[in-house]
């Protein structure tokens, strides 16, 4: 099979980004994929910016990863001169304005959220071409298309810090079970008004759905357990 390597490579995350009475939880998968291989499958797609704001990345990896880096240099300047850190709202309109600035040569759909003392918990959804909006949620990423009628049924406002990260971690490894572009582990980002949280859920610790293999720890355990007879001639 011959490939063209100069031809487009097809790129694929799932992200999401969700408010809670209190603060915000930001989650993603792990697979970083060119075309039809996966290049990195433990990559961390939720980026801080700023102590008190990250960013979740999808797209292009080396265009969002600039991006964050642009973001972050800006961002201290502005700390510096104000003496005081940057609202949640400076910063994604300071993404906005390097997403859109540049739209004709970025690949980046982005999603900011951090915790302020002027606003609290915020989430911002900049997608394709630089626009910006404030939502309570936000999903991105090619498996964002099979979680929209899920985010509307689950969603409900004024969650708790575990409700939501419950719903994130749920939503990621729903949309890992049906995108294939999407995979890996889930990784989350907590903030509020007592700092940031990290945590990781690595692939055996997820919930399977529609009747997925159950994980195995190598090829040896998939043959020995029960395979078919192979047919005879």
């Amino acid at each position: 099979m011959d490939l063209d390597l100069s031809a487009p490579h097809s790129t694929g995350t799932t992200i999401i980004g969700v408010t809670y009475d209190g603060g915000v939880v930001l989650g993603a998968d792990s697979r970083t994929s060119t075309g039809m291989y996966v290049a990195n499958r433990a990559s961390d797609k939720i980026t801080p910016i700023t102590d008190n704001v990250y960013v979740c990345r999808s797209g292009s990896a080396a265009d969002t990863q600039v991006i964050s880096d642009y973001v972050r240099y800006f961002l201290n300047q502005h700390t510096i001169q104000l003496g005081q850190p940057a609202t949640v709202k400076v910063a994604a309109n300071l993404v906005r304005l390097l997403s859109y600035q540049n739209k004709n040569m970025l690949q980046a759909g982005l999603i900011v959220g951090g915790w302020d003392k002027y606003e609290g918990g915020q989430i911002y959804s900049i997608p394709l071409g630089g626009t910006i909006l404030r939502q309570p949620f936000s999903i991105g990423g090619s498996g964002s298309s099979y979680l929209y009628g899920f985010f509307d049924q689950a969603w409900k406002e004024g969650m708790s810090k575990d409700e939501a990260e419950e719903l994130v971690v749920k939503a990621v490894s729903l949309a890992m079970a049906r995108d294939g572009a999407s995979g890996g582990v889930v990784r989350t980002v907590i903030i509020n008004g007592e700092g940031v949280l990290r945590n990781f859920y690595s692939g055996e610790s997820l919930p399977l759905w529609h009747e997925e293999l159950q994980p195995r720890n190598s090829l040896l355990d998939i043959l020995t357990a029960g395979s078919p007879e192979p047919m005879s001639m």
